[in-house]
């Protein structure tokens, strides 16, 4: 009886574990069937969004291949927005050379204009002329003194290659008056006398002649250039006044010729240099700085030149 009662026991321990694992097979059924049905959903979902998948990947592709397309863009941008840097760092060295350059020209004209003022100053108040010629042009410009041409410095052009030479002819004839007649002359003189301003030379129209100079073979001798008075421009109804001043004067390139050409014609010839020297006829010689005249004739020149290149360095 005890063995049955134990068998008994074991048999009901048995039977409830049976229950137990039924109890347990049927949930893990439950279990397996509801994860079945999860996969096959998640199947189903993942089926259902290959086609967005493989659409989204395309556009993964697409949008590689348009970031390389724009980066090459960007470099090509960057290289061409360097080349337009140095382009514009070239551009800015040519315009500060030229503002230099702009500057150095401004500076130029207004040192020549400047001058060309100053020059024109000094030729309106007729400086370095003497009191008495100064007295008798201002008289002449009020109208006081009637038939004043003008002093031989004012009559007369020269190229400046000859203006040394040409004042250095004159000499203190450069400051001579012009005059129409001997009694234009005589009102000047009596003007002169009267108010003490000193002393001055007229050349009246009327009666001053000239001579040529008559020695062959001149213009065959080595550095003769030309008679002084045709290396001037002047209107010709002074022509025998030129001549009377210039026409025996011969004008050379250096003072060695002028030595020779005056052995060769004894003495008779006055010359002189460029440069200003002079063999005198009779064989004297004078020579060295330019004297209280200079600059009177070229004066004018001075100024036309500076005003022409002034001009030119504004265009």
């Amino acid at each position: 009886d005890q063995k049955a009662t134990e068998l008994s026991h074991k048999i009901a321990g048995l039977t409830a574990k049976a229950s137990e694992l039924r109890i347990a097979m049927s949930t893990a059924q439950s279990s397996k069937e509801e994860v079945s049905a999860r996969i096959e959903a998640i199947d189903a979902a993942l089926l259902s969004r290959a086609d967005t998948i493989a659409g989204l990947e395309s556009q993964k592709d697409e949008c590689a291949k348009s970031t390389q397309e724009y980066r090459e863009t960007v470099t090509g941008l960057s290289n061409s927005v360097s080349g337009y840097r140095l382009r514009v760092n070239s551009r800015l060295e040519k315009t500060e050379a030229h503002k230099k350059e702009l500057d150095r020209l401004n500076l130029e004209i207004h040192q020549k204009n400047a001058r060309a003022k100053m020059l024109d100053d000094l030729e309106k108040n007729m400086e370095g002329y003497m009191g008495s010629v100064k007295a008798v042009m201002r008289e002449a410009k009020r109208g006081t003194l009637r038939g004043i041409h003008g002093t031989v410095s004012q009559l007369i052009s020269v190229d400046d290659a000859y203006s040394v030479a040409i004042e250095t002819a004159l000499g203190a004839a450069v400051q001579n008056i012009v005059t129409d007649n001997e009694n234009d002359a005589k009102r000047a003189i009596n003007y002169l006398k009267e108010s003490r301003e000193g002393r001055a030379t007229f050349l009246p129209i009327s009666s001053v002649s000239g001579k040529d100079l008559n020695e062959r073979g001149l213009e065959s001798c080595t550095g003769f250039i030309d008679l002084a008075h045709k290396l001037l421009d002047y209107d010709k109804k002074y022509t025998e006044i030129i001549k009377s001043l210039l026409a025996r004067t011969a004008i050379v390139d250096n003072m060695d010729n002028a030595v020779e050409i005056a052995k060769k014609y004894s003495y008779r010839i006055r010359i002189v240099t460029l440069d200003g020297q002079v063999m005198n006829a009779g064989g004297s010689m004078t020579g060295g700085s330019r004297g209280q005249n200079a600059g009177i004739l070229s004066r004018a020149n001075e100024i036309e030149s500076l005003r022409f290149a002034a001009d030119g360095l504004q265009k």
